[in-house]
């Protein structure tokens, strides 16, 4: 009897199998992409240093600048590494370097939030968008070497000044991008969080932002360098200190390879911050991102 219901029930479930390996072991794919993007990253920076080299050294050779002025990689070398006042020239250059930094991280923050902000208004407000566009857009056409004077007299010539020239330059391109992403919701995502009931910010939360954020992203490998650019043209016409004043100074007094040797120094760590960018993106969006499509 116990044979014969034990047959009648049916054969034995088999066990569940067991989820792949990259299912169960998401960190050991994030350390592999994250050290696959540094890889490619360092072999696209080597790439474009040897590409600069050779262009400079072309672009020196070609239009037969005076060695006075034009110094090529070695000058610069010499100048920051071997000449007597090389340990100088270094403290000189660095310290400058870190204020300018300093500078742009705010520019950076400023700009970037305000960005976000305005995104977000637009996206679930368009009136808002419709009235504040087109100020945007004629604040944007308006040099910004222009606008300097006018926001140091506002701002004064200190942090907050250069915070919002360098908030400016990331600003724009931050808020196309960051609108653009947000926009780029997926529809049935977003119809399914309101069927549940969710609103238009729940919507905005759990699927605009994680979407948004490769544009995020790629707002971010402009903005970088612009609020560095941004930060030397406000120490420039505005502070005077840092590497941007500096690089003015030492052209005056006809210090050429210190104008050489901080233009090579900033392209440097522009370059460097650009990749660090790209790394954090890797990781960031295996956690965080959008799930990619897969194949059938």
């Amino acid at each position: 009897m116990t044979t014969t219901a034990t047959a009648a029930a049916g054969p034995t479930p088999a066990p569940a199998v067991a989820p792949p390996v990259e299912e169960r072991a998401p960190g050991s794919l994030l350390l592999a992409t994250a050290l696959a993007r540094l890889g490619r990253t360092f072999a696209q920076v080597l790439a474009s240093v040897v590409v600069i080299v050779v262009l400079w050294y072309s672009f020196l050779k070609a239009f037969h600048l005076n060695p006075l002025v034009a110094k090529d990689p070695k000058d610069v070398y010499h100048y920051l590494f071997t000449v007597p006042k090389a340990h100088d020239n270094r403290h000189v250059i660095f310290t400058a370097l870190m204020q300018t930094l300093g500078d742009a991280l705010a520019g950076y923050l400023a700009g970037t939030i305000a960005a976000i902000v305005v995104a977000v208004l637009f996206v679930l407000y368009r009136p808002v968008e419709q009235a504040f566009l087109p100020v945007a857009m004629v604040l944007r056409s308006v040099p910004l070497v222009a606008m300097t004077p006018i926001i140091t007299l506002v701002f004064g010539r200190h942090l907050a000044g250069v915070t919002v020239i360098a908030g400016i330059v990331v600003f724009f391109p931050s808020l196309v991008n960051i609108v653009f992403g947000l926009r780029s919701t997926p529809k049935a995502a977003a119809d399914l969080v309101t069927a549940y009931g969710g609103s238009s910010f729940t919507v905005l939360r759990k699927v605009a932002m994680p979407s948004a954020l490769p544009s995020l992203f790629a707002s971010a490998r402009i903005a970088v360098p612009g609020a560095i650019i941004g930060a030397l043209l406000a120490e420039w016409l505005a502070t005077g200190k840092a590497l941007g004043y500096y690089m003015e100074h030492a052209q005056q007094v006809f210090d050429y390879g210190g104008v050489w040797a901080s233009v090579v120094v900033i392209t440097a760590v522009s370059v460097a911050i650009y990749g660090v960018v790209g790394i954090i993106e890797t990781v960031v969006l295996a956690r965080y991102g959008p799930a990619p499509a897969r194949g059938k």
